[in-house]
């Protein structure tokens, strides 16, 4: 037990710090190398403290609309960190900010062009080793439509992090299905179309409302964790990351929105991108998903369905860990929950 002494200096050292330092909370993004570039992909080489590494290439991939941050949040609950201090040769792709002149932009573009490219650059500069994707949201289900339909692509195996691909399994989406359904899957056209996509202040304030109990509680939560400085610095790092939300682009936006939460296509493992067929059963590497208990966004049901989906990958594991849409990627229970689960099974695909 601390004592209240001890709690009350630490509540004081945190508010000076929060005052006169701007925050508590270590922002400052893991070194890397930017080693390739092109359009809407920038390919990041992570430094190593200890030295060059030879050992699998491990590439993380974002969603859309999140920026790259979500794998570096802050110092002490980065997982890029922690893939680093494990001696992991770790990559990152970076979509960066999408553009109205963007709008044209499906999903064919990401899987096509801007997941294949890195992933042939990243297993070039580790010398021809195959790559290990670990991928969160809608990345996730971006790494499976790229591995199911160009199997030819060096990928090891995929980590999907809080994917759906169940959205009659989301509740908070259900009230507004009955208004889809009435007008014939129009109700977000016209806006989409008028922006250009999804506008970023737009995207942050819808993932701010899934969260919004925890917003209206957030000061009281403050002030009676005053003296604990991790947990401080936790909520900084997340307003930070909410606060520098991507916009989706028009037509990448469309096909989400029609293809996967209107006639929810994905749940049946297939979806058709103008005529063309991409199946989930044509992924045939190993795979890792993983579910957070608290999320709104993508709970249990509706990602735990891929697993039935993927019958001819060669393993499939599926677990559960603590935390909301982003926490269970890299909340503070993930260090012991989900950054152990894929340790655990990038080493058993060297082994």
């Amino acid at each position: 037990m601390v004592s209240p002494p001890a709690r009350l200096a630490a509540a004081a050292s945190n508010v000076v710090g929060k005052v006169l330092h701007g925050g508590v909370a270590d922002l400052r993004p893991m070194p890397r190398v930017l080693i390739d570039q092109g359009p809407n992909r920038s390919l990041y080489r992570m430094t190593h403290r200890g030295g060059a590494v030879s050992g699998p290439p491990i590439l993380l991939v974002p969603p859309l609309a999140a920026p790259a941050i979500c794998f570096d949040l802050r110092r002490g609950c980065s997982l890029i960190e922690h893939l680093i201090d494990g001696g992991r040769n770790t990559y990152l792709v970076d979509y960066g900010m999408v553009a109205f002149s963007d709008r044209r932009l499906g999903i064919e573009h990401w899987i096509d062009e801007v997941l294949p490219r890195a992933i042939r650059r990243v297993s070039a500069d580790a010398g021809g080793q195959d790559v290990h994707l670990v991928s969160w949201s809608l990345g996730g289900i971006f790494s499976l439509l790229v591995n199911a339909d160009q199997p030819d692509l060096p990928i090891a195996s995929i980590t999907a992090i809080g994917s759906p691909v169940d959205f009659t399994a989301i509740p908070i989406v259900a009230p507004f299905r009955p208004l889809v359904d009435l007008t014939n899957g129009h109700l977000l056209t016209p806006i989409y179309r008028v922006f250009g996509g999804a506008p970023s202040y737009l995207v942050s304030r819808v993932f701010r409302a899934t969260g919004i109990s925890k917003e209206i509680t957030k000061p009281l939560a403050i002030l009676s964790h005053l003296d604990d400085r991790d947990y401080l610095a936790q909520i900084e790092a997340v307003d930070h990351f909410m606060s520098n939300m991507y916009a989706y682009p028009g037509r990448t936006f469309g096909q989400l929105y029609h293809r996967l939460f209107r006639t929810n296509d994905l749940a049946e493992g297939k979806v058709d991108l103008n005529g063309r067929i991409i199946s989930l059963s044509s992924v045939r590497v190993p795979t890792l998903v993983v579910a957070g208990e608290n999320d709104t966004i993508a709970p249990r049901p509706s990602v735990e369905r891929v697993v039935q989906l993927l019958d001819k990958a060669p393993e499939v594991r599926f677990k559960t860990a603590p935390g909301g849409h982003l926490g269970v990627l890299t909340g503070r229970k993930a260090r012991g929950t989900t950054w152990r689960y894929l340790d655990e099974f990038l080493d058993d695909q060297l082994s």
